[in-house]
């Protein structure tokens, strides 16, 4: 079930207000993509924190886009929005060294390398799988364009089916539909 405006209105509001709608991104705008990251989650059923995170989880910048809308000593900002549930997940997104972390990411005690303090730390099960959702749902976002996906499809196929055992039947399902083999 999508998360309600009610619940995405404010996070959507603050995305606008640090200039989401302005900046350029594959597919539009940066607060475009984010709105069919979260989209997508819904449309897969995850829960409305993860919903969240995935419309929020540029506000830090990622390893892939270095863009911040929000400095880290303002997270609570962000968790007053849309939850400290949905905050924790987006900083978790946020602070992926993809690099170092993607590798492991399927094995249980498998290292999560955090780029913005340099430590490493395993998370709990529920949190690898929400990690690999929001993953598969910003990339698939991306791959929709097909010079992305021509320049980097492969190298996401081989991540997603590495990872498969943390995604739900139906991000796994769209994986292979936007991914071909």
């Amino acid at each position: 079930m999508p998360v309600s405006p009610a619940a995405s209105g404010p996070a959507v509001a603050l995305l606008r207000e640090f200039g989401a709608a302005d900046i350029a991104h594959p597919g539009g705008t940066l607060i475009a993509h984010l709105q069919r990251v979260q989209g997508q989650l819904a449309a897969w059923g995850a829960r409305p924190a993860l919903q969240l995170a995935g419309l929020c989880h540029a506000f830090y910048g990622t390893d892939g886009f270095p863009d911040a809308l929000l400095p880290l000593d303002r997270r609570s900002e962000l968790a007053a929005v849309v939850g400290a549930e949905a905050e924790s997940l987006v900083y978790l997104y946020a602070s992926c060294d993809r690099a170092a972390t993607y590798p492991t990411l399927a094995d249980t005690d498998g290292p999560f390398h955090d780029r913005f303090t340099g430590l490493s730390h395993t998370p709990d099960p529920q949190a690898r799988r929400d990690f690999a959702e929001l993953t598969a749902a910003n990339e698939l976002d991306l791959a929709r364009d097909p010079a992305f996906r021509d320049q980097w499809g492969p190298e996401l196929l081989s991540l997603f089916t590495r990872i498969r055992p943390l995604l739900s039947r139906p991000a796994w399902s769209d994986c292979q539909e936007v991914l071909p083999a």
